[in-house]
Parts: structure tokens; sequence; C-alpha cells
């Protein structure tokens, strides 16, 4: 009869004590790490349809990036010393000459100094100004499609609070039709929808950033391609001296 009231009391203090409680919480816990584990990309298929749009606005952002990244540094690059290399042949009057010298690299400024070259005998106001047309043509090239990062900047955001909405609007749609108020799910629907925002603001950032370093690019070029056709016209009126300019 001691015997089994002893076994009855080890149950009973077994039950209640930290080491029962501890191994409670131990059972628990991987159910709690499963539920808590998200991969990024459910993370952000949770974001719903208006995701769809934002994700392809982004790969497009990048593409256009690249692409005018490399195109403006392939065609900015030229030889510093241009100027001093066609200077002989230029003041020979050696046209022909000089132009094909100058076709040997590919290049924007290349291109402008070609426009002068071939503007030489007439005024030299319509040598500058051939030449100035030639550098707005180049730099619209540089500037093709790089409204679309603007408008990429400006639309991803916008896309991403659209989805916001839309998502809070079927929250407290399910809200009046279910009667159910529950702080669980507004606060899961609306982690949800808030990715799309996220995400929008993310590609926004993107977009904006790349069409201002691009325009660095460009600005920098227009820069460079102004002070070189200066000492050219400079080289044309005073051929003499044209290397003190």
């Amino acid at each position: 009869m001691n015997k089994n009231r002893f076994i009855l009391f080890a149950l009973v203090f077994l039950g209640s004590s930290p080491f029962a409680s501890l191994a409670q919480d131990q059972s628990k816990t991987p159910s709690l790490q499963i539920t808590e584990e998200l991969s990024l990309l459910d993370f952000l298929m949770k974001g719903g349809f208006f995701l769809i749009p934002i994700v392809i606005l982004l790969f497009y952002t990048l593409v256009i990036s690249f692409e005018k990244f490399r195109y403006i540094r392939r065609v900015s690059n030229y030889n510093k010393n241009i100027l001093s290399d066609i200077k002989g042949s230029l003041l020979k009057g050696e046209t022909k000459e000089t132009i094909d010298q100058l076709k040997r690299e590919n290049n924007a400024v290349n291109s402008v100094l070609i426009e002068g070259v071939s503007s030489i005998g007439r005024p030299i106001v319509e040598i500058e100004s051939n030449m100035d047309k030639m550098v707005n043509i180049e730099v619209g090239k540089m500037e093709k499609t790089m409204g679309h990062l603007g408008l990429i900047a400006g639309i991803a955001p916008t896309l991403g609070f659209i989805g916001t909405i839309s998502g809070v609007i079927k929250i407290f749609y399910s809200i009046s039709v279910t009667e159910n108020v529950s702080i669980g799910n507004i606060s899961a629907g609306l982690y949800e929808k808030m990715i799309s925002s996220g995400s929008g603001l993310v590609v926004g950032m993107v977009a904006y950033a790349a069409y201002h370093l691009i325009n660095g690019m460009i600005d920098s070029y227009v820069y460079n391609i102004q002070k070189i056709n200066l000492e050219f016209i400079n080289i044309l009126q005073r051929p003499n001296h044209g290397d003190k300019a």
C-alpha cells in the first residue's frame, strides 16, 4: 500500500516539475520553427497579383541599365591625345587622311570631329553649329530609352501601393462578410499586402538610381566633347598656336 502511494506521489511530482514543462516546451519548439521558416520566394509570392508587373519592371530596368551603361561606356571612351594626333595632317589640309584616321576608332567623340573636319572650308560659325548638332545626335543615341527608367521609377511604387490598397479592401470585405474581427487575420493580411508596396519601392529606387547614374555618364561626355570642340576650333582659327588654347 505504501509502495503504491510512493509511486503515485512520484508521478504527480514529475508531472508538475520544471522538467515536465521543459519537455513540453521542447516538443512544441519544432512546430514553432516550422511556422517561422519562410523562403524568400514564398515570402514574395504573398505579395499578390500586382507583384508580377513589379517583377517584370525590375527585369526590364536591369536590362536597360546594363545595355545603356555598356553602350555609353564604349562610345564615350576616346583617345585623350586625338587632337594632337590629327593636328599635323589637319594643318596640312589633308582632310581625307584626317577623316580616315578618325574612323579607325568608332566612338562619339571621333564622330563629332569627323563632322568638324568635313565642314572645313565653311565659316567657323557653321563648323561649330554642325559639330554641336552631331553632339546632340550622339547624346540622343545615349538617352534613347532612358525615359523608360524615369517612368518605371514612378510607376513601380504606385503599383505597389495599389496592390496594398487592393489587399486592404479585401481584408475589410472579408470582415464585413464573416464578422470575424481578429487581430491575427488583419495583421497577416496587411503584412502580405505590404510586400507589394515594399517591392514597388525597391524597384522604383533601382530605376531612379540607374537613371541618374547614366545621366551622369552622359553629362561627363558632353563636358569632354565641349572641351574638345573648343580646342578643335582654336586649331582652325590659330593654327600656329592652337596648342596654347
